[in-house]
Order: structure tokens, then sequence, then C-alpha cells
């Protein structure tokens, strides 16, 4: 089941778990990872875009290998909050991975890239090294806002 609320994705987490971060771009997959009991975020692996089957296949690989209880997409909206084109494109991923059964929560990204791109500068890392880095930070900033936002909740 996919949410937009919180609220509604913790009550699908009665006991917590570890919970997987995407960060959907048209070339890659960003994820992270965060600990069962939801206190930090880590960077985990990119995922370089094929085939949506192949794509979910590595994703489910993860999800077993990691014990995944649940999964937050970056859901890429316009500065004024409204859907973009990206958008539509993150939730119809975010409907295509309905059937690993696990809740899923989409949350708002909008800063997420610009914020890990400014931190990568001002750590004075190389283009090249920002371009393998960027996808899985912003899915670690992405995950560990949500999870803030649960604990909070």
């Amino acid at each position: 089941m996919i949410f937009h609320a919180t609220s509604d994705f913790r009550a699908a987490l009665p006991m917590g778990g570890r919970l997987l971060g995407l960060d959907v771009g048209t070339k890659t997959i960003g994820t992270a990872l965060c600990d069962a009991g939801w206190s930090i975020a880590s960077p985990a692996e990119l995922i370089r875009r094929t085939k949506f089957s192949v794509d979910k296949a590595a994703l489910d690989k993860l999800i077993a290998a990691q014990a995944v209880k649940g999964l937050v997409i970056g859901l890429p909206l316009n500065l004024d909050g409204s859907d973009s084109p990206r958008t539509q494109s993150v939730r119809a991923f975010a409907r295509n991975m309905e059937p690993t059964g696990l809740p899923i929560l989409l949350w708002d990204e909008r800063w997420s890239t610009q914020a890990v791109t400014r931190t990568l500068l001002d750590a004075d890392a190389s283009r090249a090294r920002r371009a393998e880095l960027v996808d899985k930070m912003a899915a670690a900033y992405i995950l560990q806002g949500a999870i803030d936002a649960l604990m909070m909740g």
C-alpha cells in the first residue's frame, strides 16, 4: 500500500524494522538503509537502471538480504508542491513496487539532491566522485528525513 502521511505509514509498521530509501532517477536508483530502530540512514548501493523487471529484481534481492519492512521513495515535486512529469514517473514506479507487499511512503524530496551536492562540494569532492555518490546520498537524505518524521509522530 502507498502512503503519503507518515502517521499512516507508521501504523502499517507496528514493529518498526529496517527501511529502504530510494532516490529514483532516470538512469540510476540510489538506495539507503536505516536500522530497525529508525535512528540513522546510510547510503547503500547504486542501481544502474535498465528494464523495470531487472531493476525490481535488484531491489528485491536487497530487500530480502536486509530484511526490509518498508520502502521510502523520494517524490520529486515542483517547488510549488505540484506534480511534474518526473513526479508521475516516480508514482508509477511506486505502484509497480506494490507487489512486494511492503508499505511504501512517498516522501517529498524537493531539496535532497541540492543539499547533498552542496555537502559534497563543501567536502571538495571531484565531479566524478560527486556523480558516483549523489544518488545514494540523496536516498539517505530522503530516508533520514522520513525516519526523523516517523520518530516525531
